[in-house]
C-alpha cells in the first residue's frame, strides 16, 4: 500500500474512532438513565467506531507488506474507508432512531440503516479479499 493511501486510511480511521468515541456519550447517558434508548444499540455504535478505526490503522500499518497493483491498493484503501464510515454511521443512526437494520423494510430509517450496512459488508469483504490476495502474493514472491 502506498504511503499516500496509508495516510488517507489512517486519517479517516481517526475520524471513525472519534465518531465511535462520541457515540460513547449517549451510551453512557442511556446506561445512567438520563436518556432513553437501547443500551445494546449504543454499545454497538460506540464499539463500531472504535473497532473499525483500529482495523483501518492495522491494515494501513501492514500495507507496505502487501503485493498489490496500484489500483488494488487504492481500492483496498477506499473499501476500508467506506466500511469504517458505513458501520459507524449506520450504527449511530440505528441507535438514534431505534432500528436495527437487519433487513430492508419497515420504516424508511430501518431500510436506510440496512442499506448502509449492506454497503459496508460488500466493501469489507472486498477489502479482506484484497488483503488475502496481497499477502499471498507477498509470500509467493519470497
Amino acid at each position: 500500500m502506498s504511503d499516500e493511501t496509508s495516510r488517507r486510511v489512517i486519517f479517516h480511521g481517526a475520524i471513525v474512532v472519534l465518531l465511535g468515541l462520541a457515540a460513547g456519550f449517549p451510551f453512557a447517558f442511556v446506561i445512567l438513565g438520563s436518556m432513553t434508548g437501547d443500551v445494546r444499540a449504543w454499545r454497538m455504535a460506540h464499539l463500531e467506531g472504535v473497532l473499525n478505526g483500529l482495523v483501518m490503522f492495522a491494515i494501513a500499518g501492514i500495507g507496505s507488506k502487501l503485493t498489490l497493483s496500484r489500483g488494488q491498493q487504492s481500492l483496498l484503501g477506499w473499501c476500508l474507508i467506506v466500511t469504517g464510515y458505513g458501520n459507524v454511521v449506520a450504527s449511530i443512526l440505528g441507535a438514534s432512531v431505534g432500528v436495527r437494520g437487519l433487513e430492508a423494510g419497515g420504516s424508511l430509517a430501518n431500510t436506510v440503516v440496512y442499506l448502509v450496512f449492506v454497503i459496508a459488508v460488500v466493501t469489507v469483504t472486498t477489502a479482506m479479499v484484497l488483503l488475502a490476495l496481497g499477502t499471498r502474493r507477498s509470500a509467493a514472491a519470497r
